[in-house]
């Protein structure tokens, strides 16, 4: 927690939750992943957090956006951000989404199917296209490795049927899964990626792109590399695979700019015994996973908590009603009491 957000906490009491987001740091994060990855092209997740502010300093330091949904492109449009700097790269979408970013200038789209291309075809005649393949997340606290990409060979039927569909097969992306603790996952994926470059290009299909996806990590509860580990493990892997012969790179950070810039301050509103005298509590909070903790479902994601007791004497449960908490995360929205299992009356801490 920066500086900043704990005087405006102090100075700007208000009804929890809610969030609290230094742009500065955003900026700062981004600038370094810049600075450890130069020849690629960042492309800001915007369902990480869309907020107007968040887009504008990122689009003045240069950033691109990859947009999920028309939502989302349609806050860019608003915001002036040009569609050249835009990709929708989830792999499925309303046909009528696919037209109407079309018709606001986007021509990159992503798809992972054949009904995806056809859809794209129909929608954005002439656009260009790329495929996701699936990786499978070992690594990540969140794997995506089930619900969006296709297996390698279908990638390549798929690319070469573009060009008869009037797409232009442009480029290959993969995602090695939400907060991906280990650099070295973005291989596996690049090795692929390159031989499916080579095949196509026997083919007579020159692919141009290679988006390597989200993954890049928040500080949580456990410890993770530095971003240099990651810009060293990605580059390294790029030059080993794809020697001299490098395509444009584009990366889509969501969390990983965003989610250690900000927090969620919200309240204990309710401490509980639901186990006949069992020394496990229940912690109520004034917000959860289905009011902006989504990611808290099956713990996949767990989030810093802090109190204004941290530091101080152990107390009772009783004592922590009414206690401040501030939840790290990157989500706006906020509503649902979320339960919280507190132990033995230790005092609630990171």
């Amino acid at each position: 927690m920066s500086e900043k957000i704990k005087r405006f906490l102090v100075e700007n009491p208000q009804d929890t939750p809610f969030l609290v987001l230094d742009l500065e740091l955003v900026v700062e994060r981004y600038r370094l992943l810049k600075k450890v990855l130069p020849a690629v092209n960042i492309y800001y997740a915007i369902k990480a957090n869309p907020a107007d502010e968040i887009l504008v300093a990122l689009e003045r330091e240069g950033s691109c956006f990859d947009v999920a949904s028309i939502a989302e492109l349609e806050d860019c449009v608003r915001l002036g951000i040009p569609a050249a700097r835009l990709s929708y790269g989830h792999t499925i979408k309303k046909e009528d989404d696919i037209a109407r970013a079309h018709a606001a200038g986007l021509d990159l789209f992503a798809f992972d199917s054949e009904a995806e291309l056809e859809k794209t075809a129909r929608a954005a005649p002439g656009s260009r296209v790329f495929c996701r393949i699936l990786t499978h997340g070992e690594g990540a606290d969140w794997p995506l490795s089930k619900k969006f990409g296709c297996r390698i060979d279908i990638a390549e039927e798929l690319l070469k049927r573009a060009p008869k569909l009037g797409l232009q097969p442009h480029g290959v992306s993969f995602h090695v899964g939400s907060q991906q603790k280990d650099p070295e996952q973005w291989d596996l994926a690049i090795a692929k990626t390159a031989g499916l470059f080579r095949n196509l290009k026997l083919a007579g299909i020159e692919l141009q792109l290679i988006n390597l996806g989200g993954g890049i990590p928040a500080q949580y509860l456990s410890a993770v590399p530095t971003i240099s580990c990651y810009g060293e493990a990605i580059s390294a892997s790029m030059r080993r695979h794809f020697g001299n012969q490098m395509p444009e790179m584009i990366l889509e950070p969501g969390r990983g700019l965003v989610g250690d810039a900000g927090v969620i301050q919200t309240e204990v509103i309710l401490i509980a015994d639901r186990h006949n005298g069992d020394t496990l509590r229940w912690v109520y909070l004034d917000i959860g996973k289905f009011g902006g903790l989504p990611e808290t479902i099956g713990e996949a994601i767990k989030y810093r908590i802090r109190t204004d007791r941290d530091g101080g004497e152990t107390v009772t449960l009783a004592d922590l009603r009414g206690a401040p908490v501030a939840l790290a995360m990157v989500y706006a929205d906020c509503g649902t009491a979320c339960p919280m299992i507190v132990h033995d009356m230790k005092q609630i801490g990171e």
